[in-house]
């Protein structure tokens, strides 16, 4: 089995930050993408960030220039840094990884999400 936990969300004000991280673990080969997604109450769940093994990123729009997606390979560990926060980044994030747990099994996982509320 394989497991994300996530961690580092909570309250904060607009204009302020917040770091979410995201431990992998369990039976783990390999870790390709990796990923930030959020939902709002009432809405689809969307993309915010993704990482891949060599560190290439995306990013939504909306969050272009305020977040920042890392990861560290070697302890199976996803970040996300968000600056500059506002009322509308207010959900909950969930992690996510495309993970092999050998050569001829993989999947994506999705971490049970942490919650982000920007107050004004």
């Amino acid at each position: 089995q394989v497991q994300l936990v996530e961690s580092g969300g909570g309250l904060v004000q607009a204009g302020g930050s917040l770091r979410l991280s995201c431990a992998a673990s369990g039976s783990i080969f390999r870790i390709n993408d990796m990923g930030w997604y959020r939902q709002a109450p009432g809405k689809q769940r969307e993309l915010v960030a993704t990482i891949t093994r060599d560190g290439y990123t995306n990013y939504a729009d909306s969050v272009k220039g305020r977040f920042t997606i890392s990861r560290d390979n070697d302890k199976n560990l996803v970040y996300l840094q968000m600056n500059s926060l506002k009322p509308g980044d207010s959900a909950a994030y969930y992690c996510n990884a495309y993970i092999l747990s050998s050569m001829r099994s993989s999947n994506t996982y999705w971490g049970q999400g942490t919650q982000v509320t920007v107050s004004s």
